[in-house]
């Protein structure tokens, strides 16, 4: 457990020195900012739901930009040989990284609480949902980052690994799209993998089994694969 805090706290001193990882927070920060006062300065109502969806929306772009160096720098440089070189497990690596990652993303959602004492201050917004909103969005941001470190252990290129990443989001969030034009167990399967219809029941205060086995069973999933594709390299 030691090992795995400490390259976790290497990773995200890593985001902290990086101005890619610098500049994406205080864009991003910026832009959820003014579209926190356009909406609810056109809608007049004490709510986050609409912000929720413009967040998720923008995770899908800078999350991959995040972490499609996580792996993919360090197998370029050759330090990914020389941390497998130490009495560190791949799985304590993998983890480590995530866990990293995670807590910078923890940090740029963190900075977006202060909505709700503005919202407080001029309403009365529903607490609950606010809070299963912002669960759900971690969870999804958690799931998106897993997916881009499995994205970034597959290659060397960071650009490559960002495009892996982009077609995966891009997949999960717009495939309700294809829904329509799909009938019977098809149309559930498809509605069942996509990231729409499990965040939406987090933004209405519904926390459901379902949905937090959708995104811890991702999580898991793109974590394992990602530690046995560093094992299967590290064998070759």
């Amino acid at each position: 457990m030691n090992k795995i805090i400490a390259i976790a706290k290497k990773e995200l001193a890593a985001f902290f020195k990086s101005p890619t990882a610098a500049i994406v927070l205080v864009v991003t920060i910026s832009a959820f900012n003014v579209f926190f006062y356009l909406i609810i300065g056109e809608r007049k109502e004490a709510s986050l739901h609409e912000v929720f969806k413009v967040m998720e929306f923008f995770f899908i772009f800078i999350i991959p930009v995040l972490t499609m160096g996580v792996f993919s720098e360090e197998k370029r440089s050759g330090t990914m040989e020389f941390l497998m070189t130490t009495p560190t497990t791949n799985t304590e690596i993998v983890i480590g990284k995530f866990l990293g990652s995670l807590g910078f993303f923890s940090v740029l959602m963190g900075i977006t609480l202060v909505y709700y004492p503005i919202l407080e201050f001029f309403g009365s917004p529903d607490r609950l949902a606010m809070l299963s909103g912002y669960v759900g969005l971690w969870l999804e941001g958690a799931l998106f980052i897993a997916i881009g470190l499995l994205a970034s252990s597959l290659t060397q290129s960071q650009l490559i690994a960002a495009i892996v990443s982009y077609a995966i989001l891009f997949t999960l969030y717009f495939s309700t799209v294809f829904t329509k034009s799909l009938s019977g167990s098809s149309e559930d399967l498809l509605a069942a993998l996509t990231t729409a219809s499990h965040s939406q029941n987090f933004a209405v205060g519904l926390i459901t089994p379902v949905d937090l086995t959708y995104y811890l069973a991702g999580i898991v999933a793109c974590i394992f694969l990602a530690r046995v594709h560093i094992e299967n390299r590290a064998l070759e």
